[in-house]
């Protein structure tokens, strides 16, 4: 079976995410009329959700895949706060590495949901950089954790200021000192912060307001410049860069190609990012090659696109998903 050798090297891994973690709420119902007061749909709630979102989700994806996993942030000592906690504990995360601090408010994301479709988005969030102090709960948090023999560390940027250029870069000398293996998910405003780490995955659209260029077709020239450019700015390994509906582009510097998409009913997007950065973080882990790094994390990611709201990678379809694809695992 498929499955057989490199999945059962999941369970023996350790793995940290560190970066901004959110609540992700969900009000479900159905609408039937329009307000009088105004024309917006009368949303009759029938169900409340909470989910983890942010770095949360990907640590959560962890979890999903059978992974002893690690979240470190800063998160408001809050309602909001004590719900991430609660959360984290219920999926059996470690989350002695979230801070909660009485001046700062746990991001959240309100979604209102009516016959299915999403009306309404709603962040409760403060982005402002943490400080000092909270730079330093997180190195020492890292510090200790690193002793337990910790194999991965995955910083998940969404700049709402857990990431600091500071700390970005401690955290990275730090991996290199403890043999820790170092994977992104970046946003703008950090970009070439992560200097010299093991793989970088942006999206398109990231990619391209990171390096302030513009193109309009994958894999030609104009693209290929842009990927260089990149890799001599940050010298890092791998370059894995996402690109919805026409699959995934990856390069180590010797060869790159793109995996296509596959063909699937999306019914939401929100999330596969996550869902990729853990699945190919886990494939770099496991000795994977190139190919099936790329293949591997594709297919992940478009199997969560297919449900509604942020949502983790299920380990069985997974499996099933590689099994009826055919894709044979090589080192």
């Amino acid at each position: 079976m498929i499955q057989s050798d490199w999945l059962q090297v999941f369970k023996k891994k350790k793995i940290v995410v560190l970066g901004d973690v959110m609540l992700d709420e969900y009000l479900i119902g159905h609408v039937n009329r329009i307000s009088p007061e105004a024309p917006v749909p009368i949303v009759s709630l029938e169900k409340e959700d909470l989910r983890l979102g942010g770095a949360a989700n990907v640590a959560l994806n962890l979890k999903s895949l059978g992974i002893e996993t690690y979240i470190c942030s800063i998160i408001g000592d809050d309602k909001d706060g004590e719900s991430l906690l609660q959360l984290c504990k219920n999926q059996g995360i470690y989350s002695s590495g979230l801070q909660l601090v009485k001046n700062r408010k746990t991001t959240k994301k309100t979604r209102v949901l009516g016959n299915n479709q999403q009306l309404l988005r709603i962040d409760s969030e403060q982005i402002n950089p943490i400080n000092a102090e909270e730079e330093q709960f997180i190195l020492k948090y890292l510090k200790e954790l690193f002793n337990n023999e910790i194999d991965a560390l995955i910083f998940e940027d969404y700049d709402k200021g857990c990431l600091t250029p500071f700390l970005i870069k401690e955290v990275i000398q730090l991996c290199k000192k403890y043999n820790v293996i170092t994977t992104v998910d970046p946003k703008k405003n950090h970009f070439f912060n992560f200097q010299g780490v093991d793989l970088f995955k942006p999206n398109l659209k990231e990619l391209k307001e990171g390096l302030n260029m513009d193109f309009n077709v994958i894999d030609n020239k104009e693209f290929n410049h842009a990927v260089e450019e990149l890799r001599l700015k940050l010298e890092h390994k791998i370059t894995l860069i996402t690109l919805s509906e026409q699959g995934i582009y990856i390069n180590n510097g010797v060869k790159h190609f793109i995996v296509p998409a596959h063909l699937r009913n999306i019914a939401d997007v929100s999330g596969a990012g996550d869902t990729v950065i853990s699945v190919a973080t886990l494939c770099l882990l496991a000795g994977l090659s190139m190919e099936n790094i790329a293949e591997v994390a594709n297919l992940a990611g478009g199997l969560v696109c297919e449900k509604s709201g942020v949502v983790s990678i299920v380990l069985e379809e997974l499996i099933n998903e590689l099994e009826e694809k055919n894709i044979s695992i090589s080192y």
